[in-house]
């Protein structure tokens, strides 16, 4: 039987309940919410805290809203109800598509966002989906609180840059007129973490040689690329036409930039190629919705 060490367990009644908590319990206190993945480690011995501290009560940090050209997700909020959310829906197809594949319902039902991006796991979907969209996360402090864009949030695997006594509150998405974008991932079966999966979001200008790409993020899960990004095949990609020719090139570098290890999901050269089939994939879906939308 898989018991974790002994620790302490307090439930926070507000967000600055939390903050104290965390202060009180000192650097090896953790936060728990929907705690998929926390616990099991804990039952591991692979996550030792010292404490938990419950912020399942916390409710207002569980929303989706409009919040000037941008989208706010509380921390709290829900994977289910980022998946059924038509405001989610009508401007982030990439973040609905990662959604569905996040491991199951029962998962999607308890899981948090703030909870995804902080546990920092290597094949998480949310990140890679986030990083290509440019999103920023909100950090709180008892001091007050900062801003990072999610491409600098994650340090290594399992690490942030959340420092002890912090806790991430929302994360803010830019709704930015004329992109689109998608999600492709490969899993050995329905609910598995992923062989590799990519994002792919676009911001397409038609002209007189087609349709030319103004900007464009993407993001890589379970092959090693760090801080889940994919700078090099991003540049290569700004100014060009949105052709098959040079989506095949960006997965190209995408495959030669990544880094990933060789487990039970597969060896390095399949998830290389992985990581360039399923860059194209996102680019080229990503590229067919903006189309249609400007047509």
């Amino acid at each position: 039987m898989q018991v974790p060490a002994p620790f302490d367990y307090a439930k926070a009644t507000s967000v600055d309940h939390a903050l104290a908590l965390l202060a009180e319990h000192g650097p090896e206190a953790r936060v728990v919410a929907g705690g998929h993945s926390l616990i099991p480690m804990m039952k591991l011995r692979l996550a030792r805290p010292d404490a938990l501290i419950d912020i399942n009560g916390l409710t207002d940090l569980a929303y989706l809203r409009t919040d000037g050209d941008s989208l706010a997700v509380g921390a709290l909020t829900r994977h289910v109800d980022v998946l059924t959310s038509p405001l989610v829906a009508e401007h982030f197809a990439v973040l609905v598509e990662a959604e569905r594949v996040i491991a199951d319902p029962i998962v999607r039902n308890w899981g948090t966002v703030g909870g995804s991006l902080c546990q920092a796991d290597p094949a998480e979907d949310l990140p890679a989906a986030l990083v290509a969209l440019g999103a920023t996360v909100v950090i709180r402090n008892r001091e007050g609180s900062r801003t990072v864009p999610v491409r600098e949030l994650h340090v290594g695997p399992y690490e942030t840059v959340v420092e002890a006594g912090e806790l991430l509150t929302e994360v803010r998405i830019p709704i930015r007129p004329g992109g689109s974008s998608a999600y492709e991932k490969v899993e050995r079966r329905a609910g598995d973490w992923g062989a590799a999966a990519a994002a792919a979001a676009l911001w397409l200008t038609s002209g007189v040689a087609g349709y030319s790409i103004d900007d464009v993020g993407l993001g890589l899960t379970a092959v090693g690329a760090e801080h889940y990004i994919v700078p090099e095949a991003e540049e290569f990609l700004r100014g060009k036409l949105a052709t098959e020719e040079n989506f095949a090139a960006a997965g190209e570098i995408a495959a030669r930039t990544c880094n990933p290890a060789a487990d039970q999901r597969g060896p390095v050269d399949y998830k290389r190629h992985l990581a360039k089939e399923l860059t194209v994939r996102a680019l080229r879906r990503a590229a067919g919705r903006a189309r249609v939308e400007e047509a």
